[in-house]
């Protein structure tokens, strides 16, 4: 593209002036860059859920410097950090955990770099609010062509904090995930994608009956995997595969989450009947 590509992903909302702060010191630094709010809602404090939604959402951006910020450890020793992904983009952001699914989407690290060079940073680093004084400043220099390596000292990428995205246990005729996100329709984001699942299961088709054993007691309920929502009535349970590969338990036109009083981490089984 014409235009350096710079995405924001941050806990920060809307309420406060946090978002457009990041904005303006970019645009100050590199005043050409296109700029991709890919939310600044996740839940506060969540690395787990922004680390999903950066996992979902850069394979569909262009290539560029993606700036992600879910921070509980800002102003200590944890690590400010940039990763280059073998497709060519610069995730730059704390060493929480934050970052490594995705770059593993993006086919893997290929370097890693601590952001300590003060050139590259504002002038006075605050002990709260790294998004603006470090990671920011970092995106747009590169943006401007900046060599990453002067940002800071090269790192083992084997070294950084791991996702936080726990994959499933899958044996012959059963995975046993559990609940990673919830999204805003109440839709049940499990830790498995639809390979994982089949890998389990076998090949899964429209209609065929599932058997879930949801959370730590005993209780069962046989779900149908559906191709679409509109495959079952109103208000019918579905397992279905979103939009980015993953399975996810759903209720058409509901909320499963409230329905099923489900929430994050809880435990849910999957067989064939």
């Amino acid at each position: 593209m014409a235009r350096p590509v710079i995405s924001l992903l941050t806990d920060f909302g809307a309420r406060d002036p946090s978002a457009g702060v990041l904005h303006g010191v970019i645009l100050g630094i590199a005043p050409d860059a296109a700029i991709v709010d890919i939310s600044h809602e996740v839940h506060k404090y969540a690395i787990r859920d922004g680390a999903l939604l950066l996992w979902c959402a850069l394979p569909y951006l262009p290539v560029g410097a993606h700036v992600a910020v879910v921070d509980p450890g800002v102003g200590t020793a944890r690590r400010p950090i940039a990763i280059r992904a073998a497709r060519g983009d610069m995730l730059i952001g704390p060493d929480n955990g934050l970052l490594p699914g995705a770059v593993e989407r993006l086919g893997g690290a290929t370097a890693a770099w601590i952001l300590e060079a003060g050139e590259f940073r504002m002038p006075v680093v605050s002990s709260s609010f790294h998004g603006r004084d470090i990671f920011a400043p970092a995106a747009a220099h590169v943006a401007n062509g900046v060599d990453p390596a002067r940002l800071g000292p090269e790192i083992d990428p084997a070294s950084l904090v791991p996702t936080p995205i726990r994959g499933p246990v899958i044996e012959s005729g059963w995975l046993l995930t559990s609940i990673v996100y919830v999204d805003t329709f109440g839709n049940v984001k499990l830790g498995a994608t639809r390979g994982e699942l089949e890998e389990a299961v076998g090949l899964l088709r429209p209609g065929d009956a599932l058997r879930l054993r949801l959370g730590t007691g005993s209780e069962t309920r046989d779900v149908p995997w559906r191709g679409t929502f509109g495959e079952g009535g109103i208000g019918d349970l579905l397992v279905y595969e979103d939009s980015y590969g993953r399975v996810c338990l759903a209720q058409n036109q509901g909320n499963a989450a409230r329905s099923l009083s489900l929430d994050d981490d809880d435990p849910i089984e999957v067989r064939r009947p």
